[in-house]
């Protein structure tokens, strides 16, 4: 019996750490909404050669664009409007390798990875 009995407030108390996280998460409703608008984010192509096309963005006056390797060294930056919720960046210049695109706006910051063949 009393196996049982710990084993039932074993679960209670494991119940309610993850009731815990929960709230914690919604709680922050800033991190949310930005790791949604990053899985929202389309890349195409994958790997890519000369362009690399990004969709799903939210349409800006001015985004700072940059181009960074694994190591975060910054290779790339452009300074764009973003209109039809996209962007098409020119990434000919750059070696074969996987690669970090950050856009930053008033509206959105974006992060996402592509590799160029």
């Amino acid at each position: 019996m009393t196996m049982r009995r710990a084993f039932y407030i074993f679960m209670l108390i494991l119940l309610c750490s993850f009731a815990g996280q929960a709230q914690d998460i919604s709680q922050n409703g800033n991190q949310v909404s930005q790791n949604s608008v990053a899985q929202k984010v389309k890349v195409f192509p994958n790997p890519a050669t000369n362009v690399v096309n990004i969709l799903g963005l939210k349409n800006s006056n001015r985004a700072d664009i940059v181009i960074s390797d694994v190591y975060g060294n910054s290779l790339l930056r452009y300074q764009w409007q973003i209109k039809t919720n996209a962007l098409n960046i020119p990434i000919a210049s750059l070696s074969a390798g996987i690669y970090m695109v950050t856009i930053i706006s008033q509206e959105q910051k974006v992060q996402t990875k592509f590799y160029k063949k």
